[in-house]
């Protein structure tokens, strides 16, 4: 499905480097006409998804630490002095510690809960001020893992439940200023992020989706583009997920078992 998001602003957290899922998620919108605003703490990937876009579009950067209040209010006050609006925002950071919950020092548990969810709320406190009077939409980025839990994500997973959680709650609070709230819930995605895990277990994880494949950031960037345009106007409160039908069903490998006997 193609979409027009001519004339309008989009904003996109952690989508440094170029081959994560909010560097796929700023280029469907800029191939889409919207002029895109991208963020990362990382100023060396930020520049590398930066070079890759621009001959997308017109994009913007801003090296902003997400769990910091100045950080994040200095970046939408930017935002809007360049453009004049912010339509559309993606809260999309995010980090992945694999360490079991009794292993973790409370740093470690406090710095997953500051990127992954107090950004969230930081992100969509601040920008409701730029869109309270025309309105606007706002996505977050949760996980499987807020849907089953696993055994050495522990702070992900419970970060990413709260992001659920959160997303529901503000969806019904800002719909009286005409701004939408969703979310989308990738699958087993194949990024830097998600390398390690998938180089250890490819077989496994496929074996546990119902496609027998894993998905690409832009899987998840056509489902955002799409909840966050005008065919989706009567969706808030909601999440999209894409994962290929991971774990639809117990066995979601007898399928193919059975395709390959006959």
């Amino acid at each position: 499905m193609s979409f027009n998001y001519s004339g309008r602003v989009v904003g996109v957290t952690g989508a440094g480097g170029t081959a994560g899922i909010g560097f796929a998620i700023a280029k469907k919108f800029l191939e889409s006409g919207a002029k895109v605003f991208i963020c990362d703490l990382n100023e060396e990937a930020l520049n590398l998804a930066a070079e890759a876009l621009k001959p997308f579009g017109d994009v913007r950067t801003f090296k902003t630490d997400v769990s910091k209040e100045r950080d994040v209010k200095t970046m939408f006050e930017a935002a809007y002095k360049a453009y004049g609006k912010i339509d559309v925002f993606v809260s999309n950071a995010g980090i992945y510690p694999q360490k079991l919950v009794c292993e973790m020092t409370e740093q470690q548990w406090d710095t997953v809960m500051n990127v992954n969810l107090k950004s969230v709320f930081l992100c969509a406190r601040e920008v409701f001020h730029y869109m309270k009077d025309k309105g606007g939409v706002l996505i977050n980025a949760a996980s499987y893992a807020s849907l089953m839990a696993s055994a050495g994500s522990g702070a992900y997973a419970a970060s990413k439940a709260a992001v659920y959680s959160l997303t529901k709650t503000l969806a019904a609070e800002l719909a009286p200023y005409n701004i939408r709230v969703n979310g989308f819930i990738p699958g087993v995605i194949e990024t830097g992020m998600t390398k390690g895990v998938i180089d250890e277990k490819r077989g496994e994880l496929e074996g546990a989706i119902a496609l027998h494949r894993l998905g690409a950031p832009e899987d998840v960037a056509n489902a955002v583009a799409f909840l966050a345009s005008d065919e989706a106007s009567y969706m808030t409160g909601t999440f999209m997920e894409v994962s290929g039908g991971k774990l639809c069903v117990q066995n979601p490998h007898m399928p193919w078992k059975i395709k390959e006997e006959q």
